[in-house]
């Protein structure tokens, strides 16, 4: 059974971004499903999948992604496989376009599990990826909505973010291999006009991502500050372990539950040892993806 389900972020998306937000989610389900064919392994797969999305300026990673309060774009990412549990994340990574290929390269090449700022990108460094320019990274869109929040507090632009349930745009993909591997990742920069140096669920193992052979695997997007009060991506992989792997109603019982405690919005995909797929979302939208065996093309909503 080969399996993958890919997202492009929960929360409000604009009609007028609808379309590049469905086109750029379908790319990243046809590659990696690509590479799961050819028989290579779920963490190429997730790895190349969300690479594409890091290039897309329509989603927050990589290129085009939000910029913080002192005008820098700081990356985070992560990727956990499920057989032994490796684990690998980067954290206000700055002057690195696939901050994901670094989470995988200390999954496994590195004793550690998550590198932050300077350390992560010379960890990059040492492992051939090079640095790219400060500014290439930033966006037209994204600099004049930068401009907008220095206009404003700190706070007020946060209130105001959060009640249009917007700034939640982080990419993720989830998938299964032949040899039954599962593997989940994530990349995102985070929240508008951010302070330097914080730090959302999508680098932290059990929150934003979570991988076990033998249950399934999750990742989430959405507030990242509620995600982690609720260790939304262990959450659910815990509630599948106990409902037989049922990954619908564990998706659903995980975004009921980030609501009930914490009043959260966000959404989340997952897989199950078969290759079934569930997701939920309590945002007005979500882009997501998907294509299992049998299949004879890809699912995408928005």
């Amino acid at each position: 059974m080969l399996a993958r389900v890919v997202h492009g972020g929960a929360w409000d998306i604009p009609e007028d971004a609808i379309r590049a937000h469905r086109e750029g989610v379908l790319r990243a389900v046809k590659l990696g499903w690509a590479i799961l064919l050819a028989g290579g392994s779920a963490a190429e797969a997730v790895e190349k999948a969300i690479v594409t999305m890091e290039d897309d300026e329509t989603f927050n990673a990589g290129r085009g992604a939000y910029i913080n309060a002192a005008g820098e774009v700081e990356l985070d990412a992560s990727m956990m496989e499920g057989k032994v549990y490796r684990a690998g994340a980067v954290a206000a990574l700055q002057r690195i376009a696939h901050p994901v290929s670094v989470a995988r390269l200390i999954m496994e090449k590195s004793e550690h599990v998550l590198l932050v700022g300077m350390g992560a990108a010379r960890f990059a460094q040492e492992h051939g990826i090079s640095l790219c320019g400060k500014d290439d990274l930033i966006t037209g869109k994204e600099l004049a909505r930068w401009r907008q929040a220095q206009a404003k507090s700190r706070r007020i632009a946060a209130r105001e973010a959060r009640k249009a349930k917007g700034g939640c745009d982080t990419v993720g993909a989830v998938a299964l291999d032949r040899s039954g591997h599962l593997v989940s990742a994530l990349s995102t920069g985070g929240t508008p006009n951010k302070h330097p140096g914080r730090v959302g669920d999508s680098p932290l193992v059990g929150c934003g991502i979570y991988a076990d052979d033998s249950i399934g695997a999750a990742a989430a997007s959405g507030g990242g500050e509620e995600i982690i009060r609720v260790v939304l991506a262990k959450s659910v992989i815990d509630s599948m372990e106990r409902n037989g792997g049922n990954t619908e109603a564990a998706c659903s019982v995980g975004i009921d539950t980030l609501k009930r405690k914490v009043q959260g919005c966000g959404g989340v995909i997952a897989l199950n040892r078969k290759g079934e797929v569930g997701v939920a979302y309590n945002t007005p939208k979500m882009a997501r993806g998907y294509m299992t065996s049998g299949m004879k093309s890809p699912a995408v909503f928005v």
